[in-house]
């Protein structure tokens, strides 16, 4: 069995990178062992693909925030391809985004200023719910580890008591302009990295990051009426921003846990409920489960049972639909309907007794008197059926 390399350990980066150390990292590696330089090296070119499938992964924020919770079994399949999140980026997307940037501004085109502001990335976080927190809504305490400021510098990345100085390569501004022949070509700094500064004495916490991979605790609030693969934005939860730049944002995906008792269809309910023959015979009155108004908590049992009256001559199947039991609508004061199905249930570990009313029963309700319409309809095309495969005329109409 093979045993998949850790996508920090490949890119050779803290697991705390920023995505300019994560694409710094990614330039450095592809150039190493890219096959061109590499002719006729087979370990050249796996390393080549290695590196290529980390950075697909670290540089998108959904994939990464799955990888740094679950690992690889995170992604769907244990590796680049994750199923929740498509397949990864082709490898012409990502050399055009790593280094994308040498030839940024060489026909007028312009690329984003390294030194200044960045958002923070975005973060994905896949929540099950209950049918019960769905009908009523909810609040939630979830676990989240995302990228925060470094409270030791304060996001300097620089030790305490020190201060990061300018770059004096690029004088601050992350980039450097070079020209060639008729061109003017800019591209990252090479001495800072683009960051515009350079950290003679990092600090200890996050080694310079400015950033620290934490797990907080936040509240979440499920609103009524929420569907599977209902999606919550919560707007500045995701990633600390670099250099005072905005935090990114958090959404959660929803889904719904399977109910052992109802099954969900937009707004509507159902219910499968067995029913005594003798109550399909003869009609009555059951009690069906239904969700609680109030939810689960209110302690009123009652409010969680619908009253279904069940027709005389009921058969197995039909189904009595209860107006306004069912989901309530995320937006608006609509309400679904509850469908109860029922069931015809026939008894078992009779009696001598009950067996012998049976026996009266049935002699007593003879095929063709009317008492069985389904039976009767279904024999009629069997003996039809039978007569043309008798008669040589299988499949013939009529």
């Amino acid at each position: 069995m093979t045993t998949q390399r850790c996508y920090y350990e490949i890119l050779e980066v803290e697991r705390t990178a920023n995505e300019g150390e994560l694409k710094s990292a990614f330039r450095k590696a592809a150039m190493q062992h890219h096959p061109d330089r590499n002719p006729g090296d087979p370990e050249a070119e796996k390393r080549f693909k290695e590196c290529n499938e980390a950075y697909s992964i670290l540089s998108d924020p959904q994939k990464r925030a799955a990888y740094d919770r679950y690992g690889h079994a995170g992604l769907g399949g244990g590796g680049g391809g994750g199923a929740g999140f498509g397949g990864f980026q082709d490898a012409s997307d990502i050399f055009s985004d790593v280094f994308g940037d040498v030839f940024g501004e060489m026909f007028g085109g312009g690329g984003r200023r390294s030194g200044g502001p960045q958002r923070g990335q975005d973060l994905r976080y896949d929540l099950e719910i209950t049918l019960e927190q769905a009908f009523t809504g909810a609040e939630v305490n979830l676990k989240v580890p995302s990228t925060q400021t470094c409270d030791t510098c304060d996001g300097s990345g620089a030790k305490p008591g020190t201060q990061p100085t300018t770059c004096q390569t690029c004088a601050g501004h992350g980039r450097v302009r070079a020209s060639q022949g008729f061109f003017s070509i800019e591209r990252s700094c090479p001495r800072c990295g683009g960051q515009g500064r350079i950290i003679t004495d990092p600090c200890r916490t996050c080694h310079g990051v400015g950033q620290v991979r934490k797990e907080r605790t936040l509240q979440v609030r499920i609103p009524a009426g929420v569907d599977d693969g209902a999606r919550i934005r919560l707007q500045g939860e995701g990633d600390a921003g670099q250099r005072g730049g905005p935090r990114g944002d958090l959404y959660i995906f929803l889904s719904l846990r399977p109910h052992e008792l109802f099954t969900r269809d937009g707004l509507d309910l159902y219910c499968d409920t067995p029913v005594p023959m003798w109550m399909a015979v003869l009609g009555g009155e059951i009690e069906a489960p239904a969700m609680c108004p109030d939810g689960m908590k209110s302690g009123d049992a009652d409010s969680c049972r619908a009253k279904v009256k069940v027709p005389e001559g009921a058969q197995s199947g039909d189904v009595v639909r209860l107006r306004g039991r069912g989901m309530p609508s995320l937006r608006g004061r609509e309400r679904g309907d509850l469908l109860v199905s029922l069931k015809v249930e026939t008894p078992v570990r009779l009696t001598a007794r009950q067996k012998e009313l049976m026996r009266e029963l049935a002699a007593t309700m003879a095929t063709g008197d009317g008492h069985h319409p389904r039976q009767t309809g279904f024999f009629d095309k069997a003996r039809r059926f039978w007569n043309g495969v008798v008669g040589g005329t299988e499949g013939a109409a009529g």
